[in-house]
């Protein structure tokens, strides 16, 4: 089990303060994804859940506040007169005087003690306290300004954070001193889920509260991505990439004719959460929770997409998983899975990271790491894909997502992302969908 607290909005949270595993916040994602917050929760009685919500099972049925604008899926049909983009994320800790600080904001409100925190922070200390999600998005930024710039679209982008420097309050206050009213929020997080859409929107809001600009400026936030071109194109490059490398090693190891497996890995989430989660026609239409079924659906795409694939076996797993042993998490862990595998006589495996926008800590520590080490403790061939980061596809793709909220001269959106991922993905980081529990759930 991992305690690495990092991700890109994809995971949601720890054991009890009392008697559970240290808490695990993450980046990425958001998973969903960068990624979701995780902290120390209440026992594996109740809901399990993230900081800024109720831990009881009746404050769950309480609507979460949501932002002055809220756009339901795409806007094609009323692209609206933006002055800025907000690059929206998780944060991360920038040195070892910044971790405890860091962990505290994740955690705040749970009364954790810092010498719980001090065990999360294992993986930090062991880089210097630093993680790469800053820089990432930095570098993120600068991609996006120069393609925004290439397409004379003249609206700057603004960069925030939930957890760590520059936060949401200051860089709100600095955008209305620039004289923006109106904000276009791109999140870094491709997937449907509380953490990686609902709460966003929630924290928006309540920034608008703390600034006191509710009146001055209005805040919408972009849908998901994960079904889009943007975010699919560079993962069909990784996984042939990945195909590749892998036959080189089993070549080189004299097993030229095995097949290497590939191995789609994602964040888990309690398994309470992922029920929560809706609409009830994704569950009914591929007979699994929502968060598991778009990862489903971005695999089954990748594997018919990319010639290298054909014939090969595939499977989505799990990482990241932590907090009481009590409380059920999706499964399977990538690394039982991939034990598994072994003793089923896989040779190899290409990881695919899909629940991730960008090479954090959590992709670096579970996948670089802990599941790389587990290979080869098995003797599999090992390859861990790319992720999106600041590839040429992905950050075009991303100004595409964008341009269906900006309005050109003639009124009409100036762009649109492109999906190509097979479903009906709209609607469903809506209200009531991503958010903390649906009340059929909370009630159960």
């Amino acid at each position: 089990m991992t305690i690495t607290p990092d991700n890109t909005e994809s995971a949601e949270n720890a054991g009890s303060a009392g008697n559970a595993g240290p808490a695990h916040p993450t980046e990425t994602s958001d998973h969903p994804t960068e990624a979701q917050a995780a902290s120390a929760v209440a026992d594996s009685s109740q809901a399990t859940p993230t900081p800024g919500t109720e831990t009881s099972p009746d404050a769950a049925e309480a609507p979460a506040p949501l932002p002055v604008d809220y756009a339901e899926g795409s806007t094609k049909d009323q692209p609206g007169n933006y002055d800025a983009i907000l690059l929206a994320s998780f944060g991360g800790p920038e040195g070892q005087d910044d971790v405890l600080p860091f962990l505290r904001n994740v955690t705040r409100g749970r009364g954790i003690p810092d010498e719980r925190l001090e065990e999360v922070a294992t993986h930090y200390r062991a880089n210097g306290g630093i993680s790469p999600i800053n820089q990432q998005n930095r570098d993120l930024k600068g991609a996006l300004e120069a393609e925004v710039a290439a397409r004379q679209l003249n609206i700057p982008i603004y960069w925030g954070n939930r957890n760590w420097n520059p936060f949401f309050t200051e860089t709100f206050r600095e955008m209305h001193a620039a004289g923006h009213r109106r904000i276009l929020a791109l999140v870094t997080s491709a997937y449907n889920g509380y953490s990686s859409c609902g709460q966003y929107r929630e924290d928006f809001s309540l920034t608008l509260d703390e600034t006191g600009l509710r009146e001055e400026m209005s805040v919408v936030k972009v849908r998901q991505f994960f079904m889009d071109k943007a975010f699919i194109d560079p993962f069909k490059d990784a996984l042939a990439a990945g195909i590749a490398d892998v036959r080189a090693q089993l070549e080189q190891a004299g097993k030229a004719e095995a097949k290497p497996k590939i191995v789609f890995v994602t964040h888990s989430i309690p398994s309470r959460n992922a029920e929560a989660m809706g609409p009830d026609r994704v569950i009914e239409e591929y007979g699994t929770d929502v968060y598991s079924a778009e990862h489903l659906a971005v695999a089954r795409h990748l594997m018919a997409s990319v010639e290298e694939a054909e014939g090969l076996e595939h499977s989505l797993t799990f990482q990241s998983r932590s907090g009481s042993p009590k409380t059920p998490w999706l499964e399977p862990d990538i690394n039982d899975a991939i034990t598994e595998d072994a003793e089923a006589g896989v040779a190899g495996v290409v990881v695919m990271p899909i629940g991730f926008v960008s090479d954090h800590m959590e992709v670096l520590w579970d996948l670089d790491t802990e599941a790389k080490d587990t290979a080869a403790e098995l003797g599999l061939a090992y390859h861990r894909a790319a992720t999106p980061g600041i590839q040429e596809k992905f950050v075009s793709g991303l100004v595409d997502v964008l341009s269906e909220y900006l309005q050109g001269v003639n009124g009409e959106p100036v762009g649109f992302g492109e999906q190509v991922v097979p479903g009906k993905w709209s609607g469903i980081c809506g209200p009531c969908n991503c958010t903390r529990f649906r009340k059929d759930v909370a009630r159960s």
